[in-house]
């Protein structure tokens, strides 16, 4: 059940579309059933990086068992591409942070991740 979260400061005309198609590009990207996602766009009023608030992100990206050293860097390529083409922010303008909170660290259904699996409802 991977939880994305972008934070921006760059101009979003339409933050429910964008969040749509953020949302099906990350089950593109991360090889994972869009039903099971959770995306969140929080537009910011400021970001700063390498000294200047110019648009920018900081998007984090926590998911169960397929960030691996290989992944995360196809990841990072193919959310930077994406992120340049719908907002024109460039991969320098941003940091992304990857997570593997491991499954008894993830609630859903009132249960964890892990305790769905051993009951078979996952």
């Amino acid at each position: 059940m991977p939880s994305l979260q972008l934070n921006t400061n760059a101009k979003i005309a339409d933050v429910t579309a964008f969040a749509l198609e953020f949302s099906k590009e990350s089950a593109r990207i991360l090889s994972k059933d869009e039903s099971s996602l959770v995306v969140s766009v929080l537009p910011v009023p400021v970001v700063v990086i390498n000294g200047t608030a110019e648009p920018a992100f900081q998007l984090f990206v926590a998911s169960l068992d397929n960030l691996s050293p290989s992944n995360t860097q196809k990841f990072s390529k193919a959310f930077s591409e994406f992120l340049n083409k719908s907002l024109g922010l460039s991969n320098d303008r941003g940091l992304i942070v990857f997570l593997d909170p491991g499954a008894d660290n993830i609630g859903f259904l009132g249960n964890t991740s892990a305790g769905l699996v051993a009951q078979g409802l996952l």
